[in-house]
């Protein structure tokens, strides 16, 4: 995808079921509630568009209702949606919220403990066709429209079918971005009539997966261009390993597929300024991080030690993230001169494994299985490593916290992880953490090991340190790719 040099002013609607801060489940919501401000910061007029969840505090947030509202009809039965307006803290970027208690107002965002929520394929139907109508009733009409994942899937096919010949929506480019491909959103085939789409595109070329409608895949096909959040996972999802069964349908957009990096918010994620910090620091001031991690291992009810490793995990508990092959080496881990501390949830197994291992080595060992933020940011500073060892990973935002705070990556090579973490050459002295590509527990553990030994050496390990700080992975980089994206969108739409 070639430079721009000079750009002019883009209308841009970011299209997304979670948004930082209003909620979140993952990834999604970090790029969705950053890459907006870096995109307004570059002059352009750039509107975010999301559900309103019953947990969205009005009050806190400032949302206020506009007065419009749109009705959408499924399956012959008409749906009201009011439109509610706020901004993302501290910018001037309008965020839209389509407010329809029915679908929205739920304890959680897609699931409870017990599965999925029924509903999801007319939840998000619901909010595709609310977002065009939206768009009429502000008399506001972007250039394009960034969808992000399956909830907004079918905001590209609508407007390649049943909007098609309105010439409100005649101009609007789209740009489909794909945060991970594993979640496509795949329902029965009623759902076409359901929508009130042609039936003439259920076919194997377009919509129809398997006897079934694919919210992804229509995005995928219906949208002027794809990206995803990394070159290396644009390239993994073109195989079948990790494709998902989409990887022959993103060989035919090969041309239209890119791989831009996700960037990382610096307001929200930096040592110096971050106030969930008992201590400041930067990377001149790198000595300091030393007080964090005793503060964290206080907190944590460990003893600190002065020349052992604290090893950082922050994620989610399931077999994505490597947890099967931690899980393979937790006594050996357990057993090297190093200490573990653990915050996330997910499957329940992977609970009682590190509560297991906890009354183990309770000395070496904290597991805090639950969600909490300042915690987090304890750990990303605290620590002196950081554990990723995904088996597929398509940015990931871990590392680049970690680099950020001096804190080495340990990562296995995959997707956004093989892009931005470089195993260190003690030869060249370059690099700015340590990788294995086999998927493998051995891999993983024979990893940890090199990097737990490398800690002895203090001179050679804040050169890895300083490596990673100096790093720049802010939206800036990726924003300004990002327009690169939606003039190539826009070139498209004109052919």
């Amino acid at each position: 995808m070639a430079k721009t040099a000079k750009i002019k002013p883009l209308k841009i609607l970011i299209a997304a079921s979670e948004v930082v801060p209003f909620a979140k489940t993952g990834g999604l919501a970090d790029v969705t509630g950053a890459l907006p401000k870096a995109l307004r910061a570059l002059g352009h007029d750039v509107r975010v568009v999301m559900p309103k969840y019953k947990k969205i505090d009005d009050a806190k947030f400032s949302v206020v209702d506009t007065g419009k509202s749109v009705n959408v009809n499924i399956a012959l039965v008409d749906h009201a949606g009011a439109i509610k307006e706020t901004v993302i803290p501290g910018t001037d970027v309008p965020v839209y919220m389509i407010d329809n208690t029915e679908f929205f107002y739920r304890d959680e965002i897609y699931r409870t403990s017990t599965g999925e929520y029924w509903d999801n394929a007319e939840r998000f139907l619901f909010f595709s066709k609310a977002v065009l109508e939206m768009l009429k009733e502000l008399d506001w009409q972007p250039d394009v429209i960034n969808c992000n994942d399956w909830h907004t899937g079918l905001i590209p096919v609508f407007l390649k079918t049943t909007y098609a010949a309105d010439p409100f929506y005649a101009p609007i480019a789209t740009a489909y971005s794909i945060h991970n491909i594993a979640y496509q959103g795949f329902f029965p085939k009623e759902i076409m009539s359901h929508a009130g789409l042609p039936w003439e595109i259920f076919n194997m070329h377009q919509l129809e997966f398997y006897g079934g409608v694919n919210y992804m895949k229509g995005g995928i096909v219906f949208s002027d261009v794809v990206n995803t959040v990394s070159r290396r996972y644009k390239e993994e999802i073109e195989t079948p390993e990790f494709g998902y069964n989409l990887d022959g349908v993103l060989r035919e957009r090969r041309e239209s597929l890119f791989g831009i990096l996700n960037g990382i918010d610096y307001d929200l994620w930096n040592p110096a300024t971050d106030n969930c910090l008992p201590v400041n620091y930067d990377i001149d001031t790198v000595e300091k991080k030393v007080e964090v991690k005793k503060k964290l291992l206080e907190t944590l009810g460990l003893k600190y030690y002065e020349n052992v490793p604290v090893v950082g995990l922050v994620s989610r508990f399931d077999d994505q993230k490597g947890l099967d092959n931690i899980s393979k080496i937790m006594e050996e881990m357990m057993r090297l001169n190093m200490q573990f501390v653990v915050l996330g949830t997910g499957e329940e197994r992977y609970h009682e494994m590190f509560r297991y291992w906890a009354g183990v080595f309770p000395e070496k060992l904290s597991a805090s299985i639950k969600f909490d933020n300042t915690l987090a940011h304890m750990i990303y500073a605290g620590s002196d490593m950081f554990l990723m060892p995904s088996y597929f990973e398509p940015c990931g935002l871990g590392q680049l916290i970690a680099l950020k705070y001096g804190t080495v990556p340990v990562v296995r090579e995959t997707g956004g992880l093989a892009d931005t973490v470089k195993c260190y050459n003690f030869k060249e002295k370059k690099g700015n953490g340590f990788s294995y590509a086999g998927y493998y527990a051995t891999d993983l553990f024979n990893t940890i090991r090199v990097a737990v030994d490398t800690f002895k050496n203090q001179q050679v390990w804040k050169k890895i340190q300083n490596n990673g700080m100096k790093e720049d992975f802010s939206w800036e980089h990726s924003a300004e790719r990002y327009v690169d994206l939606y003039n190539n969108a826009l070139q498209k739409k004109a052919k």
